[in-house]
């Protein structure tokens, strides 16, 4: 379908489709500790079939135009991805997230695609604000939202149970007049 390069590195976005099952299946079990820290993302998925319909069903919600799974591939190895978990196009709101094998962290993979996730919800769709929710224990997640000039909005505390510990959850958030802004300046700056 289309590839997005993120830099000189062989990094690429691109879409994370049903066809991906096998692929998919293959990722979550690399990362499956590593991602399950602080989110379920991929947890059930337990074999090809499961994981061919999670994608399914994301390829159902993005028809809907309300949700969307994008993948992030390093030399042609699927390590991880960046996702719209929530898109209201009509109120103007979107929650964006990621999920990594060990593989692909350390890199700005996230960083990079989310970028472009932004810059086309932003600028294509007309999204006013973008949301990030992180456990806070997960720094490297909460990384990436100050690296995209993202605000914190605030904590509510103990609000994700998940592995046997209340953990809190970190709100942050850009909005659109902000996101144009910090681009403006990184081009002018480029320049």
């Amino acid at each position: 379908m289309y590839a997005i390069s993120l830099g000189d590195d062989g990094a690429e976005l691109r879409p994370l489709e049903p066809w991906h099952a096998e692929e998919f299946f293959a990722h979550l079990e690399r990362g499956r500790e590593f991602i399950g820290r602080f989110i379920n993302f991929g947890s059930q998925e337990t074999d090809v079939e499961s994981a061919r319909a999670m994608l399914q069903r994301y390829a159902e919600m993005r028809a809907a135009d309300t949700r969307s799974l994008h993948g992030l591939w390093l030399n042609g190895k699927l390590v991880g991805g960046v996702l719209f978990l929530n898109f209201d196009a009509a109120s103007g709101n979107c929650e964006v997230g990621c999920w990594l094998e060990p593989a692909g962290t350390g890199r700005g993979l996230v960083t990079r695609a989310m970028r472009v996730l932004i810059d086309w919800a932003v600028e294509e769709r007309g999204i006013h604000r973008i949301e990030w929710v992180a456990a806070s224990g997960n720094q490297p997640s909460l990384n990436v939202a100050r690296r995209l000039g993202m605000t914190r909005d605030g904590v509510r505390r103990e609000a994700h149970p998940y592995g046997g510990v209340r953990h809190d959850l970190e709100v942050w958030s850009v909005l659109a007049p902000e996101w144009r802004a910090a681009r403006a300046r990184a081009a002018h700056d480029d320049h």
